[in-house]
């Protein structure tokens, strides 16, 4: 199946599953940018990129530059991940946590283990040492997604705005679909308008 025919799959999955929440509650008034979000980072390859252009386009801080702040923390591949991640028998696997932030809002909090023998020294170097998001550094490897979820988290029921709204797991590959990272990405109530 071709990228663009398995990106438009996602979206229209992902236009399903955010169209049954009820529009009556408190959700109501953020339906539609949790919708227009979800879309979004279902389109594109870059989280990242995506939540720059929805900072700038939202306003929700000046300079609209996404940092990662890095959260120190160890949460070693699992079997799963591994295999995920075709990696060899005793190949590392390293794992980074960083808040994705805007200004003072932190936009999505994201897990990610990757290869580090995928990537350059230079890009290895980079995540090691500074706040550049994942996405950024390693932009020039061509990178595309493989995703394996989209979830809502809040309750069709729901009457008041949840702390986390939307979580996605993806595989990144580069153009030969050789796949280098895993990351779950936990979008935050931080990203609608006047929070």
């Amino acid at each position: 199946m071709s990228r663009a025919r398995r990106r438009r799959g996602w979206l229209s999955a992902a236009i399903l599953a955010v169209a049954v929440v009820a529009p009556g509650t408190i959700w109501a008034g953020v339906y539609a940018d949790v919708q227009a979000l979800n879309a979004q980072l279902l389109a594109h390859d870059s989280a990242t990129a995506v939540l720059q252009q929805w900072c700038a386009d939202h306003r929700l801080a000046e300079p609209p530059v996404i940092v990662a702040r890095r959260q120190p923390a160890e949460k070693p591949a699992d079997a799963r991940i591994r295999a995920l991640l075709h990696a060899a028998p005793g190949e590392e696997i390293r794992y980074r946590r960083v808040a994705l932030a805007c200004g003072a809002r932190v936009l999505s909090n994201a897990d990610n283990w990757y290869r580090p023998g995928r990537l350059t020294a230079a890009m290895n170097a980079e995540l090691d040492s500074t706040d550049h998001p994942f996405g950024l550094v390693v932009k020039s490897l061509g990178f595309h997604r493989v995703r394996l979820s989209a979830e809502l988290l809040v309750a069709q029921d729901s009457t008041a705005i949840p702390a986390d709204l939307l979580r996605h797991r993806a595989v990144l590959e580069t153009p030969d679909g050789e796949p280098f990272s895993l990351v779950v990405e936990t979008y935050t109530a931080q990203v609608l308008d006047g929070e």
